[in-house]
Parts: C-alpha cells; structure tokens; sequence
C-alpha cells in the first residue's frame, strides 16, 4: 500500500470521523473491513487454491473481527492526532501570519510613530524658540510697559491737575501728587479708604450727591467746588465720569480737577465791578431823573391847564426834549443791561395803528423844529392788536429818527409801515428814510457796534454818544427782529426794522373806579411827590408823604388805615428794599400792599427778591400805568363788595380757626377767589422747596441762609393765610441763632406739619370761596 493511498484511506477515514462522529465512523469502518476481508479471502483462497473454504474464511473473518477494532481505533486515534496536528498546524500557521501581520502592523506603526515624534520633536524645537522669542519680547514689552507707566506716572504726577480714581463702592485706587497737596496726605493714607474716611461732614454730602448722580445717569458731571488748601480757600473746576467696563457696567469714577481760583478771583470781581457799574449807572439815572420827573411831570400839569396854542407849542417842545433826554437814560441803562445779558422784553396787547400815530406825533415834532417835512406811509391792515414791547419799540423808532433828524439838515424824513403776511406769519415792517448826509460804503459794516460814530463830512466823528444803534439793535434782536440799512453818502441813508407780529384781542379795559384809597407815599424828592400827589388826588385819593424811609416805617406803624405805599428804592437814609423787607418782618402788614417807584424797574425787582411786593412803577409815573396798578390791587367788582360781609361771617367758623381769616378776606376782596387760589397753588409748589433749602442751610451750618428761608416762607405762609405756619418760620427766623442742628431741623419737621395741617384747612376753604365768588 502505497502513501499516497494509506493517505487517501486515512483522509477518507478522517472524513467519516469528522462526518458521522467517532462510533458511527468506527461502525463504518468495522463493517467495511470485515466486507474487504471477507471479499480478499474468498480472492485469495480462490486465486491460491481454486477453492474458497468457509472454514478458512470463517478464521479469517473471526481473525479480522477480533484485530480490525483495534486497527480502527488505533487508526482513528492515529488520524484523530493527525488531525489535532493538522489543526494545531494550521492555528499555528494562521497565528504565524497573525502575528507576522501584527509585528509587519506594529513595525508600520513604529515607524510612524517615530516620524511623528521626529516631526513633534522638530515642532518642539520650534515652539521652543518661539516662546523664548514671546519671552524675550515680553520683557521687552514688560520693561516699555513700566517705562511708559513710569512716564505716565510721572506725566500725571507733575500735572497741575488733581486726579483720582475710586472704584464702584468710592473706595479710592489711585491719585496724583496734586491730590493729594490738595487732601493733605500721602497715597497710602487714602488709596483703601471710603469717601466717608476722606471728607469732612462739611462736603461729604455733596460729594455723594455728585457721586450718585454720575452712577446713576453715567454721564460726566463738571462742576465748581470751593475746597481750602494749607488753609487757604481754592477754587477747583472738577469733572466727574463714569469708569465703564466692555458690558456697559458701571466700575467706577474717573475725577480730574483744575485749579480756577485766579479765574475765581477775576469773576468774582468782574462781577463786583458789573454790580458796582450797575449800581453806579442806577444812581446816576436816578439823579439824572430827578430834576427830569420834574420837567415831564411840570410840563404833564401844564398841558392840562388852559394854554393859548404858542404856549402849549412851547410846553410840547419841552415835554417832547424831556422825553428824549429820558431816552438817552434808557440807552445808558440797556447799555448795562445788554452788558450783562438782562435785556427784557415786556409784551402787551396794543394797536398798532394807535401806536404808530404817537409815533407820527413825535416825530412830525423834532422834525417841524428843524423845518424838515416829515411824511408817513402806510400799507396794509394795520389796525389789528398784536403782542408787542410799545416801550421798547418805541425807544427803536424814536433812535432811528432822532438820528434821521441829526443828520438831516434839509428834505424830509419819511416813515413807512408795512403789514406783510408771510409763510411763517404777519411781519410789521417800518423804514425810516432821510435826505440827509449818508453813510459811507465803509462804515455800514460798524455803524451798528457799540460806541462807534461814522465820521461826518469834515472827517471828525459825529456828534452823539455811539450806543442808540448798538441798543437798537439789541432790542429789535430781543423782540425777535432783524435791522438793516442801507446809505448812500450825500443823498440819505433807510433804516428798516421788521418784527414779527403775534395778532391778539384788544385788552380788556382796567380802570380803578372804586373807593378813595389812603397812600402812603415815600418819595425823597419833594418836586416829584408834588407831581405824585396831584396826580393821586386828582384821581380821588388821600396822600401821605414820607420822605425818608423812617418817616415810611413810622407812618406804617401809626397809621392803620393805610391802603397803598407807592416806595421810592433810592431814598437818603436807608434803601426802599430794606423798608420793604423791615415791613414785611411784621405779619400785621402782610396784607398791605407795596409799589416801588423805580427808574429801574428790573433792577428794582432784584433787589426786591424774596420781599412780598405787589409790583414796580418806572419814574416818571405813566397815568395809564398808574391806573392799571390801581385796578389790578383794588379793582373789585359792585358783586364782590355786597359779598365781602357774607364771607367774612362764613369763615368765621370753628374750623378754620387756625386760619389768619383777616389775610385771606382781604386778600380775597381785593384779588378775587381765583387769584387766591393761584396764591395757595404756588405756595403748595414752592414749600418743599423751601423745606429742602432750609435742610441744606443746617447741613452746610449756614444759620444766615436758615434765617433767609425762614423769612421767605414767613411771607407766603402769611399771604395765604396759613397763620400756625407763619408763626412757626418766624421763630425759626429770629431764634435760630445758636441752636443745635438737631433743633433746627425738628423745626423744619414741625414746619412742614403745620404747613400741610394749614393746607388741609385750606382746600374746603378754597372750594367754599370758589362757589361763594
């Protein structure tokens, strides 16, 4: 049997192993060797011998029966260990190749690897010296860095500026060396301390009132501050901001101040010297005028007597040469006021038609005196009322031809007044036109600036004082108008002044047609109370005169009967705002009304600041003016009169028993339940107010201004009746002299409960006047 075919029988029995499973295999096996025996038996024994025994098959058959087990077996065992082996072979083989693939997979990897930590170790070789490239530049930024913070520092350091900075919570982080000259102490005593640690109780408050305000609108904030440096007062311009991150939050305050105590200094003596210049121009208008209010007020009696017409010609020329001397006071006055920016402009319902024909009077006078014709000519619907200054205009116009007449020395001057209805509304246009010596192409520029006099023919300046243009100017531009001129040299110049025109209805007509009234009258000037007196007692009054301004306080003391005080504000002795405020000091007199006489009717007002006074007349006194005071104070209506007494009893109740009940009649009487009203209304609007500044006196230890408020708030309580809250500021105002803080603001707290408690008592009362009126 050749190896090729026991290899074959032995796939083949491994075949069956694997097939039918080793007992199934064996049977098989078994069986077909017993069937090759018997078969190659037979074979033999007939090939051998020719004759095929049983017997001899039998034994062999038995024989092969008996050895062919254990061939199997040894067979299949055999094949079985050739088949572990084939397996074991081919695991190992498979593993082999495994293992080959894995190790040529972990070479790959390998080398991969080491390509990579070559190419990572490259890189940190790279990094490497990038880093001590960003190294070296950042010492060398580092080192700029502190350069320029030194330089910085030091730059901020030497300025003459302060400067700080303090984070959300005022807790200082940084300053400079003028900082802290200015506080006092070195950086380390401030940088960490609360603005509570640095300032005194004196500006703390301020200083967290500013604060506040920057935090809370995060806008800057720049503002005065007075602060003593080594003892000594300094000024100090300081401007607050808001530190605000990239998120809109806000992280702290920026402050830099500036040192204007010389800028200080200067303002507070410009200011001085406007004061001085403002009270030196008022007394000069006011010696000015004296003798003048003689002249107008003469001449206004003479007028009013029977004059044959070359008399009345002559008191005409004089009165009209006092009106123009008057004019040029008020051009030294608005000189003063446009100095200062105080220019107003007084609006009233007029005609204009009626205004231009006084106009017309006046000039058709100056201009007859010089043998000059005067012309008028009129355009469009003039006779409409409108909201105009008639003062102030007519100061404007009577400029313009003044200066028309003077410098025409033969014509005519014309006067043209034009309606024109515009896109933005009417417009009244007036030109003066003259046949007079003209102006220059080269000085039309100048002729409107102050001081300045365009050279005549001859080459010298022209007569004059070189403002009337400059102050007609500046009127017309506070009536909201424009001026302009036109001249051509030899044949006359044209002046054309356009104001805007508010149409309104004719004012209603105030005329004082009541009772006889007592007037105490306090002028120094015996020729102009003269002039005062008659015209009082012309119109049904008696008059006292006082002279002086004791005489005034003494005639208020003994006199109870007294209706009206018309005050001069310049008298020998003492100053109409002190007689007026030493008047109002009395709560007897708060319902007494007081006029000042003023050449100066808005310097009059500031001096009356904080004093009850019912008004101010401009000397000389103007009839209609005089007429209308008297209308607005007493002008009270027949119904009212019959209803004064049935008032009176009304409010003679329990209930307003708090109440100066005497105060509020008359003030009722004489004003009407309305104007009482307005009164109460204003007094609700400006206690608190007042409230808040007597707090602020006590904080800043200001006992002057405490008494200042005091007063104020004693005169409106007392004009409104309100009589416990009267009594209660008056003590406030004489005895706070002295007192502790914490006394003088339980004043204000008792204050204000006394002021509501008067308003409560006030409200029903007011309703009840209302329906009574």
């Amino acid at each position: 049997m050749t190896e090729n075919s026991f290899g074959s029988w032995a796939r083949i029995l491994s075949n069956l192993v694997e097939r039918y499973g080793n007992k199934r295999a064996f049977a098989i096996a078994y069986a077909f060797t017993l069937f090759v025996a018997v078969i190659l038996s037979c074979m033999f024994y007939y090939v051998a011998l020719g004759v095929v025994e049983i017997v001899d098959i039998s034994a062999l058959f038995f024989l092969t029966a008996v050895i062919a087990p254990a061939l199997i077996m040894m067979s299949v065992a055999a094949m079985r260990e050739v088949h572990s082996s084939k397996a074991y072979l081919e695991s190992a083989t498979q593993q082999e190749k495994m293992l080959n693939q894995t190790l040529k997979d972990n070479i790959n990897r390998l080398n991969s690897e080491i390509d990579e930590r070559k190419i990572a170790l490259h890189a940190k070789h790279r990094a490497i010296d990038e880093l001590r490239k960003e190294i070296a530049e950042r010492k060398k930024t580092q080192q700029e860095l502190a350069q320029q913070g030194m330089l910085l520092r030091s730059i901020v350091d030497s300025s003459p500026d302060l400067f700080y900075y303090r984070d959300e919570n005022g807790v200082f982080a940084g300053c400079n060396k003028m900082f802290e000259l200015v506080m006092g102490k070195s950086s380390e005593e401030l940088i960490g301390k609360s603005v509570e640690q640095i300032y005194s109780e004196q500006y703390l408050p301020k200083v967290l009132e500013t604060d506040s305000q920057v935090s809370e609108t995060q806008q800057p904030l720049t503002l005065d501050v007075e602060y003593p440096v080594e003892g000594e007062p300094r000024w100090f311009e300081m401007r607050k901001l808001p530190f605000i991150n990239d998120k809109g939050e806000y992280i702290g305050l920026l402050a830099f101040g500036r040192d204007i105590t010389s800028r200080k200094e200067a303002e507070q003596a410009l200011e001085t010297a406007y004061k001085d210049k403002g009270k030196f121009i008022a007394t000069l208008s006011h010696e000015l005028r004296t003798p003048l209010n003689g002249i107008v007020g003469l001449t206004r009696m003479m007028l009013d007597t029977d004059l044959t017409a070359q008399q009345k010609s002559w008191c005409n020329t004089v009165f009209s040469s006092a009106e123009t001397l008057g004019n040029i006071f008020n051009d030294i006055i608005d000189l003063d006021k446009i100095d200062r920016e105080q220019l107003d402009i007084a609006t009233d319902s007029i005609n204009v038609s009626d205004f231009i024909n006084d106009v017309v009077n006046f000039a058709g006078l100056i201009a007859d005196q010089k043998g000059l014709e005067f012309t008028i000519n009129r355009s469009g619907i003039l006779d409409v009322y409108a909201l105009l200054d008639p003062t102030r205009l007519r100061q404007v116009l009577w400029n313009l031809i003044n200066n028309a007449v003077k410098f025409t020395h033969k014509g005519n001057v014309t006067l043209e007044c034009r309606r024109e209805n515009r896109d933005d509304g009417p417009w009244l246009t007036i030109s003066v036109i003259d046949t007079g010596m003209g102006i220059s192409e080269d000085q039309l520029e100048r002729i409107f600036e102050m001081y300045y006099k365009a050279p005549d023919a001859s080459g010298s300046n022209a007569i004059g004082s070189g403002i009337g243009l400059a102050v007609t100017k500046a009127l017309v531009q506070a009536m909201k108008g424009t001026i302009a001129v036109t001249s051509q040299e030899g044949k006359g110049s044209r002046f054309d002044v356009e104001i805007p025109l508010q149409l309104c209805n004719a004012p209603k007509e105030q005329s004082y047609a009541g009772r006889s009234l007592y007037i105490l009258l306090v002028e120094d000037v015996p020729l102009n109370a003269e002039i005062a007196t008659n015209l009082l007692e012309q119109r049904g009054h008696e008059v006292i005169w006082a002279e002086t301004g004791e005489d005034a306080l003494s005639f208020v003391e003994t006199e109870d009967d007294l209706d009206l005080i018309l005050l001069d504000m310049q008298l020998p002795d003492i100053n109409g705002d002190v007689v007026a405020r030493q008047i109002r000091e009395d709560s007897h007199f708060d319902h007494l009304p007081i006029v000042a006489l003023t050449a100066n009717v808005r310097s009059a007002e500031q001096e009356l600041e904080g004093i009850n006074v019912q008004g101010a007349l401009a000397k000389p006194i103007n009839t209609t003016k005089l007429d209308k005071m008297l209308a607005e104070l007493f002008g009270i209506e027949a119904q009212k009169n019959k209803q004064s007494i049935d008032i009176r009893e009304a409010l003679s109740q329990p209930e307003y028993s708090d109440l100066d009940i005497e105060t509020i009649c008359d003030f009722v009487e004489s004003m009407g339940a309305a104007a009482f009203q307005r009164s109460c209304d204003l007094f609700t609007k400006l206690s608190p107010k007042y409230c808040q500044e007597l707090r602020e006196a006590v904080a800043q230890n200001d006992i002057e201004e405490y008494g200042a408020v005091a007063h104020k708030v004693k005169g409106a309580a007392g004009s409104v009746g309100l009589q416990l809250a009267q009594l209660q500021a008056k003590k406030m105002e004489l005895e706070s002299e002295g007192k502790e803080e914490e006394t003088l603001l339980n004043w204000v707290s008792e204050l204000e409960a006394k002021i509501e408690e008067g308003q409560e008592a006030l409200h029903p009362l007011i309703a009840k006047l209302a329906e009574d009126q």
